[in-house]
């Protein structure tokens, strides 16, 4: 039995909050006779950020410009893989863009181009994260690995008051530790956990198909340029490393602003294994939204800002959000429930780093342990 079956949700009084939020969303739908997936803004959304990353790269190859131009083009790549990673990949694996699971299936594959695999972002992201949002140990967003802590359960490590400074360093190489190793390691760990229950043949190809991916990959971004448009190796090198460390800043900064920042409850289970809170009252817990009104910022995370709706409703597309977000927020009213939210991008970012600073400090944990 994997550690994820040990671990329910059981409130003692069953609520009727979500039963009754859930009525009032899906009627939303009904009455608007609006469709809750794609639409034409996501369509043109997803043609721009596709762009934003393979023009740059073409012009690169093409027109082989200078050292500097050359490194603002690979930052745009970085602005525009993170855009896709936020907005179309991530809907697409969640099941939102498209009531065509096929079509859902393919686009959910945009994530190999930031060479990373679709299955273990599926079984770190969709079970882990969003069943166990903030559970330490559980969600692998928050997962304690020495470098940098994000919940304040058990000891810090003899840096980890600093990390408030240097987090934002391995914030950025994330994506490439992702492309080099982090699959990978995954691969193991998933399996042997029990999360991937998958059969040793499917995981056999899973593997074989990781493996192919990255070296395609890799070779098209360092080794074609080289060998077949005669650009300089060490120009590509510094220009891609560019570009994941772009991403990687983003992604991380922009995941980290709805989860680990002050006001958000860290839970964990009793002795039996338990959570006693409700799973979605538990989501309104752990999860803050941000700069609600700032609509080029929720164009580009993919909405990711309206996170609370989005762990509340996964399977609904993002250009959604803001118009079922007072629905949400007036239901946790009514329901007596703290609906959390930073007015804007700084106010949250401000959260976070008080927060790192928080979760690094000795005297905390040895309080809470």
């Amino acid at each position: 039995m994997s550690n994820t079956e040990k671990i329910k949700f059981a409130a003692p009084v069953k609520s009727q909050f979500f039963p009754t939020l859930k009525k009032r969303v899906d009627q939303y739908f009904v009455e608007n006779n609006t469709s809750r997936y794609a639409n034409k803004t996501m369509v043109i959304k997803t043609v721009v950020l596709l762009s934003i990353y393979i023009l740059p790269f073409i012009v690169i190859l093409v027109a082989a410009p200078s050292f500097w131009v050359s490194m603002l083009l690979w930052l745009v790549m970085g602005v525009g893989i993170s855009g896709i990673g936020m907005s179309v990949m991530h809907d697409a694996n969640h099941g939102a863009i498209s009531q065509n699971p096929v079509i859902n299936k393919w686009m959910g594959y945009t994530i190999n181009l930031a060479g990373a695999g679709v299955m273990n972002w599926k079984l770190q992201h969709n079970i882990l994260h969003h069943t166990y949002t903030n559970v330490a140990d559980l969600d692998e967003d928050i997962r304690d690995r020495g470098v940098v802590k994000l919940s304040p359960h058990g000891k810090p490590g003899l840096f980890n008051r600093f990390q408030w400074l240097y987090a934002f360093f391995f914030y950025g190489i994330l994506t490439l530790y992702w492309v080099l190793l982090k699959d990978f390691i995954q691969y193991g760990q998933f399996i042997e956990s029990g999360v991937n229950r998958q059969s040793k043949a499917e995981n056999r190809r899973m593997l074989i198909g990781l493996i192919v991916m990255k070296v395609v990959y890799l070779g098209f971004f360092l080794a074609v340029p080289v060998f077949i448009f005669d650009l300089d190796f060490t120009h590509i090198l510094a220009g891609f490393l560019l570009m994941h460390f772009a991403a990687g800043l983003v992604l991380t900064i922009i995941f980290q602003l709805a989860h680990s920042v002050e006001g958000t409850e860290h839970p964990l289970p009793n002795e039996a294994g338990v959570i006693e809170k409700d799973w979605a009252i538990h989501q309104l817990e752990t999860t803050v939204n941000f700069s609600p009104r700032n609509k080029w910022l929720s164009w580009y995370i993919g909405g990711l800002n309206f996170q609370i709706e989005h762990h509340l409703f996964p399977k609904i597309c993002h250009v959604h959000y803001p118009q079922i977000a007072p629905i949400v927020k007036e239901t946790a009213r009514e329901f007596g429930l703290h609906y959390l939210e930073n007015e804007s991008f700084l106010d949250a970012l401000h959260s976070h780093i008080r927060s790192l600073k928080r979760f690094g400090m000795p005297s905390l944990n040895d309080a809470i342990v």
